[in-house]
């Protein structure tokens, strides 16, 4: 049988968690200084988890830990950890700590729990809706361009309506994700934006790019220099929708790359949301390895 017990003292979880986290970060690609910051901003929040031991007839078998906080007005879970150990896998004790933490969330006023998992978790979490996954490939020599494509700086006047379009899709990608209503996208849009280009244009380690062919715009892109040590993170690699199913992704993702060794970086990395199937595809036939992957599922079910 399958027991679950809150622990008072964290630290030994805390040390394997972190162990395992490194060693997937490490095997995603990631060198020790990126991982070890990847690290840092989940350690942040581990201060307010739950942690429980999962036991079967006294013997340790795994953990969990969960965690229900506000989410844009609305509680929300979060199981941050679910662990067996080896010898005791496949006996029933995922799918218990799965509905133990289902329960804990629920009876706490989540009406959503949501999961982040950095390595695979068999068929555990197949009811839960995929909402993004967070990709990288190592960039190591500037990658061939397009014939006919050429990317530049965006100008001033072109930055407006990037920014008004750019906050649209956003909040489009986050809706169909099925991670937020309208209403609350738009508002995490605003705050974001205003978060990460406070300085518009001008706003220091930031590119933003413009994508043409014969003179016609056809796309944009928005990467973040250094946002972990040695990486570059794409915010947005866009071709306008009436440009697509020409090869033109594949052009942006090229400019990402140049762009990303250009600032010196050697790493590119960016979120696909859930429910865009065609990126997904486009991201894995281009090398990009899934780092972690967030799933989500409606407790109010």
């Amino acid at each position: 049988m399958t027991d679950f017990s809150i622990l008072g003292d964290s630290t030994e979880w805390q040390k394997d968690f972190e162990r395992r986290l490194r060693a997937s970060y490490t095997a995603a690609g990631f060198d020790a200084a990126a991982a070890e910051r990847m690290i840092e901003d989940v350690r942040a929040g581990i201060g307010d988890w739950t942690v429980a031991e999962i036991t079967d007839a006294g013997t340790r078998v795994g953990y969990v830990a969960v965690v229900v906080s506000d989410n844009n007005g609305a509680l929300a879970g979060r199981i941050g950890d679910l662990r067996v150990d080896g010898p005791h896998t496949g006996r029933g004790h995922e799918q218990a700590a799965r509905d133990w933490a289902e329960g804990w969330c629920a009876h706490r006023g989540a009406r959503r729990l949501d999961i982040r998992l950095t390595e695979p978790a068999g068929e555990l979490f197949d009811g839960y809706g995929v909402r993004g996954q967070l990709r990288m490939r190592h960039v190591s020599s500037p990658p061939e361009p397009l014939d006919g494509v050429t990317a530049r700086p965006m100008t001033l006047a072109e930055y407006p309506e990037w920014l008004a379009s750019e906050k649209v899709a956003y909040v489009a990608d986050i809706v169909r994700a099925g991670a937020m209503s309208p209403e609350e996208a738009v508002r995490k849009s605003d705050r974001d934006f205003a978060k990460l280009l406070p300085e518009g244009l001008a706003t220091p380690d930031n590119t933003l790019l413009v994508l043409e062919t014969a003179g016609e715009q056809i796309g944009t892109g928005w990467l973040k220099h250094g946002y972990l040590p040695g990486v570059t993170y794409g915010y947005s690699l866009y071709v306008h929708e009436q440009h697509r199913g020409k090869g033109y992704g594949r052009a942006a993702m090229a400019a990402g790359e140049q762009a990303t060794l250009a600032a010196g970086d050697s790493t590119l990395m960016f979120t696909v949301w859930g429910g865009n199937e065609v990126a997904m595809n486009l991201y894995t036939s281009a090398g990009y390895q899934v780092v972690e992957e967030s799933r989500s599922i409606d407790l109010s079910r």
